[in-house]
């Protein structure tokens, strides 16, 4: 049996290596069939190993990085004068080979820059993009580009709508996923140039392109695969975000009005728990940074123990798959000639 081996950066994140620690342990538990490197400061992780109980684990092992990014600092600054953090060194693990994946719940910013520096983009692909899964009424789809490229041409959404795709082929087994633009309308005329010209190119190709689709359309299942560019993307993803959130205050804040209204919450609570497990962002924590050479799981810089250990989970099922791999693949048939390229 060959081990699959993920490089952890163990001091990322708002609670570093109490959680990254403890994610790991679950994720030993849950899998036998890999092995996790757990980049960071040696001396802290051998304490928080020792804590839980896992001196001495063949299939968890410490890889020392003196240094760590911080969550508001400058990616510039992470990616010029940190060499030595725990995310550059999880990242260098991948680029040598030494590991298959790279999982942080570092800054992202810092995590997009520095993973496109040290693993390059794949050929095709000029810009990288953070993909997620984003639950729906029937179950989940994905959505990219939500935050890595602000400013996007029609070119750059086709790509993302080819890895989308291939990543909703890749882990969700569906062999043809639907995907949709997102727009301000769903008719033709509807949008800016850019998305017009990127449906355009969408219809010639060989995905399975149903066109526009608008906000409303995110969580419903319209669509497996959602495209926009970083902006609309991130924006939309906030925006839904905030608004779950007001739903949950406004539903607490009825309930404890009377107590009548405490006797309908107790009555409703089997209905609420079963909503809250459907909804719980974390099951869907571990965003992937694609289009580079190699595999990258972005976990979200709050997440607890489930949370990040289901972004590790993310990165076993790529490595599985060979997600990278079979992008360059798919982007290949809609390279231009070689003499167009050198053009």
């Amino acid at each position: 049996m060959t081990l699959k081996i993920i490089a952890i950066d163990a001091m990322g994140g708002d609670h570093g290596p109490e959680v990254t620690v403890q994610a790991a342990r679950m994720a030993i538990r849950f899998s036998s069939d890999i092995e996790l490197i757990l980049v960071g400061q040696q001396a802290v992780l051998q304490s928080q190993l020792e804590q839980i109980g896992l001196t001495g684990e063949p299939r968890i092992r410490v890889h020392h990085a003196s240094e760590v990014v911080t969550m508001d600092e400058a990616p510039a600054i992470a990616l010029k004068k940190k060499k030595d953090s725990s995310m550059r060194v999880a990242i260098n693990l991948v680029k040598q080979g030494d590991a298959a994946a790279c999982v942080s719940a570092g800054n992202t910013g810092a995590l997009m820059a520095t993973a496109k520096f040290v693993l390059k983009t794949i050929p095709g692909i000029n810009r990288p993009a953070i993909c997620t899964a984003l639950p729906t009424i029937n179950g989940h789809s994905h959505m990219l580009d939500l935050g890595a490229n602000i400013d996007c041409s029609a070119e750059h959404l086709l790509q993302f709508a080819i890895m989308g795709s291939v990543l909703s082929q890749s882990v969700d087994n569906n062999p043809a996923p639907s995907i949709g633009l997102l727009n301000i309308g769903s008719e033709a005329m509807k949008g800016n140039e850019t998305v017009k010209a990127a449906s355009q190119m969408l219809e010639k190709t060989s995905l399975n392109y149903v066109g526009f689709i608008e906000g409303d359309d995110i969580y419903t299942g319209k669509v497996d695969v959602v495209v926009s560019d970083g902006f609309v993307g991130n924006v939309s993803l906030k925006t839904a975000e905030g608004v779950a959130a007001m739903v949950n205050g406004v539903l607490k804040q009825e309930f404890r009005k009377s107590w009548l209204s405490k006797l309908a919450a107790l009555l409703a609570l089997p209905v609420l728990n079963r909503v809250r497990q459907t909804l719980d962002p974390r099951k869907y924590n571990g965003a992937s940074l694609l289009g580079l050479n190699g595999i990258v799981i972005k976990s979200h810089g709050g997440a607890d123990v489930d949370a990040f250990f289901n972004a590790i989970k993310i990165a076993m099922l790529e490595i599985d798959q060979s997600v990278p791999a079979r992008i360059s693949q798919e982007i290949e048939q809609y390279l231009p000639p070689a003499e167009e390229q050198i053009a």
